[in-house]
């Protein structure tokens, strides 16, 4: 797909990776992924090739001192939002402790509720409740989505 991408086409290409199990470091729809993975999967989608090689990461990245890669590498492909501004269909960041890096993703599928990928599950939409509001890190926007 190219040009202006509608918010319900994020959440409902989001939503088709549902019951994907989790994979570290994987993006195949159906067979394995992990949060960056099931991003990744949506961005290839919709947009088209991903526009950097993913280097490969360790689970442990963000502890091991890995800066803030996941943030920059958002901030290079996606559009910046205001937190309170995002939605359906935008990416948002999470930092398990203030300290560390962002080290987890999402895609909005409402105000209230998210789809993600995290180790030992499979990809599932959840509510977006205040902890994890607590620990967002940054909400961005696909390029060329729709308003």
């Amino acid at each position: 797909m190219s040009g202006r991408i509608p918010p319900s086409a994020i959440v409902a290409a989001a939503r088709g990776w549902i019951g994907t199990p989790y994979h570290h470091q994987a993006s195949l729809k159906g067979v394995g992924c992990d949060c960056l993975g099931l991003v990744r999967g949506v961005w290839r989608e919709l947009v088209g090739a991903e526009p950097e090689e993913l280097v490969p990461y360790r689970p442990d990245w963000a502890e091991a001192g890995g800066g803030e890669s996941l943030l920059a590498a958002a901030e290079r492909h996606f559009r910046p939002v205001p937190a309170g501004a995002a939605g359906g269909g935008d990416v948002v960041l999470f930092r398990w402790r203030g300290h560390l890096p962002a080290k987890h993703c999402a895609i909005l599928s409402g105000p209230a509720s998210m789809i993600h990928a995290h180790d030992g599950a499979a990809v599932a939409e959840v509510a977006f409740t205040p902890w994890w509001k607590r620990h967002l890190a940054g909400a961005f926007r696909f390029p060329e989505t729709i308003p």
